[in-house]
């Protein structure tokens, strides 16, 4: 989503070129039902693609239709909306609504209406199954999900082509690819970020093609298991130490550094969201997608979830706001406006109904793979009252687990333990 799982987009504003926007005049700090103030991260890449022109004219037509009532939206880069929500729920100055990364903070805290407090039972009942568990804390949706993501594996298929390369389907078919893209010259035959930026969408993206992931079957975390201990050794071996990965080190990689090296026609394979294939597709890149190639340890035929990333919608708790925030919510769920925020950012809505309705995904053969990747995704452990820390901690440490000195084993027991000291904390 960031692409978020993170938001789903590099913002502008993280850039320096945007700060927070504010649409309709002045802000308001009371909740008497008449005034409902979004906080929501900016998605677009430049002024010209702000996400203020739509939620500007989502306002105004929500205002139409609610005589008396109205929408003020503030905008904040991906890098800072977190934060700055967070500080203004610890100001006692929460918004009511607030699209962002993460909730279930907000959620342990008491905090914020439940879905059933606000919805029809059909609008509830209409989020993508995937989405609608990673929202839930206790068998209760308190995280509405927005727009979301899924990763397929790119590959260039001209360079493919050159390096007489094949699509892979196993870890080792990944490796025979990249070995003939080095041999041909490519500079990146597997571009791996492990850097900060998003190393937990990749690292996670690994692990869950050889059974693993960051969650036990029991509940919590299981950074350290032995699946996901195996997985990074194997990308120690056979990628990054004979070389297959590129110019810079994989923790000092960032995703959009390895994106802008894929749209230069610089990167054999990497694994990407749906925005990500249109812009390639825009440079006149042929580009070929397919399901993460699985480990060949695992027994023929088993099938294994993709990555998926979402963006969440809460709504705080406040005296007298809440018949204003049930009504506004339904009308942003509505098929028609959420489609177009997906459309407009190439992303994927998170309702069923959407999902049939989307233009993108009827007229794309790839839009449609996206979303079958969706319908059986594992997200992150979002509903992890500890997550946002958890994560920060992956983002600053999982590319250690495969320099060239690194025990990987080590590096996950490491991240495993701040792990379970973040959870000990809440």
């Amino acid at each position: 989503m960031r692409p978020r799982l993170s938001g789903a987009t590099a913002s502008v504003a993280a850039l320096g070129l945007l700060g927070p926007l504010l649409t309709a005049c002045g802000s308001s700090d009371r909740h008497d039902g008449t005034t409902l103030r979004l906080v929501a991260a900016e998605y677009g890449t430049s002024p010209a693609t702000s996400s203020q022109a739509y939620w500007d004219k989502l306002a105004a037509t929500f205002s139409a239709a609610h005589p008396g009532k109205k929408v003020e939206v503030t905008l904040y880069p991906w890098a800072d909306v977190d934060r700055e929500v967070t500080r203004m729920v610890d100001e006692g100055n929460a918004p009511d609504v607030a699209l962002m990364g993460a909730y279930s903070d907000f959620a342990a805290q008491g905090r914020l209406y439940a879905a059933s407090d606000l919805l029809s039972i059909r609008a509830e009942a209409n989020f993508l199954r995937p989405l609608a568990e990673a929202g839930s804390v206790d068998d209760t949706l308190y995280g509405l999900p927005f727009v979301a993501s899924s990763r397929l594996l790119f590959y260039n298929e001209e360079l493919f082509d050159q390096a007489g390369a094949k699509p892979p389907k196993t870890w080792s078919d990944l490796k025979d690819a990249a070995e003939a893209l080095k041999d041909e010259g490519v500079l990146y035959p597997y571009a791996l970020p492990l850097g900060p930026e998003e190393a937990h969408a990749e690292a996670l993206i690994w692990e869950l093609s050889n059974g693993g992931g960051y969650s036990g079957n029991t509940g919590g975390y299981a950074i350290a298991s032995e699946q996901n201990t195996q997985t990074f050794r194997w990308i120690k071996d056979n990628l990054v130490s004979p070389g297959l990965t590129g110019p810079i080190a994989p923790a000092e990689l960032n995703r959009q550094d390895a994106f802008a090296a894929f749209l230069r026609g610089d990167v054999g394979m990497l694994n990407g969201y749906p925005s990500l294939l249109h812009e390639a597709r825009a440079k006149g890149l042929k580009v070929g997608t397919l399901s993460m190639p699985v480990s060949d340890t695992l027994r023929v035929g088993q099938t294994l979830p993709s990555a998926g990333v979402a963006d969440w919608m809460m709504a705080f708790k406040h005296d007298g706001n809440r018949e204003l925030v049930g009504s506004f919510l339904e009308f942003v769920y509505e098929d028609k406006n959420l489609n177009e925020f997906a459309g407009r950012y190439h992303l994927l809505p998170s309702t069923v109904s959407a999902t049939q309705s989307s233009k993108d995904a009827a007229a794309d053969p790839s839009g449609a793979q996206f979303l079958n990747a969706l319908r059986g995704a594992e997200l992150y452990p979002v509903n992890e009252p500890s997550w946002l820390q958890v994560s920060n901690t992956i983002k600053r440490n999982i590319g250690k687990a495969v320099a060239p000195s690194a025990d990987p084993k080590a590096v996950l027991e490491d991240i495993a333990r701040q792990a379970r000291d973040a959870e000990q904390q809440r």
